[in-house]
């Protein structure tokens, strides 16, 4: 069977219809593409929306939880009465307190400027720190570790034991001291926080 040219003229339409057919089948395919690579765009730039909301949410919980922490340490702080203005008076009492409880023979002690331990520029609050050099006289080397134990732990500071020296105490002449065996030196330093008197 041959074809003329009386039967393309006949089969015009259809092969015209096909060749539109054809078009439309390749437009439709190329609008899909777009439409899959714009959901895609937008699905990757709602991912890295999410990614940065959620790690926002993670730092702001962080914070919040850093906030909470603080809050329950300081409120701690306030209730051992580490915060607020230095209280000499009532340290001087706890030690001669604690002297007589433990019926120590001997104590001096002195108490040196108190300064801030860090830079207080900028900081609603900051810790300061007040040296004291102690000496003790003591029947025996239990009696040191008691005695800084009971002011670490009653005091209303935070007392941190800078060093001690314990030697055997030389003979006097007075009966109190007579009965002490040893002789212990320590530097102390009581530390308090407070809110920050330097200019933001």
């Amino acid at each position: 069977m041959k074809f003329t040219v009386g039967d393309l003229v006949k089969l015009r339409l259809p092969i015209l219809g096909t060749l539109i057919l054809f078009l439309l089948a390749g437009l439709l395919v190329w609008w899909s593409l777009q439409q899959e690579q714009k959901a895609g765009q937008e699905r990757n730039g709602a991912a890295a929306s999410m990614s940065q909301v959620e790690q926002r949410l993670r730092q702001v919980r962080t914070e919040e939880q850093e906030l909470k922490e603080r809050a329950l340490m300081f409120q701690k702080m306030q209730n051992s009465g580490i915060t607020g203005e230095e209280r000499r008076l009532d340290w001087t009492e706890l030690l001669r307190q604690i002297q007589q409880d433990m019926r120590l023979p001997g104590m001096n002690y002195e108490f040196g400027a108190q300064k801030p331990l860090e830079s207080v520029n900028g900081a609603a609050f900051a810790y300061f720190a007040s040296s004291m050099r102690l000496q003790l006289r003591l029947l025996h080397e239990e009696d040191l570790i008691n005695f800084l134990a009971r002011v670490q732990r009653e005091a209303k500071a935070l007392v941190l034991v800078r060093n001690c020296k314990l030697a055997p105490q030389a003979g006097s002449s007075d009966n109190r001291s007579a009965i002490a065996q040893l002789s212990a030196e320590c530097e102390l330093q009581w530390v308090t926080v407070r809110r920050s008197t330097a200019t933001k």
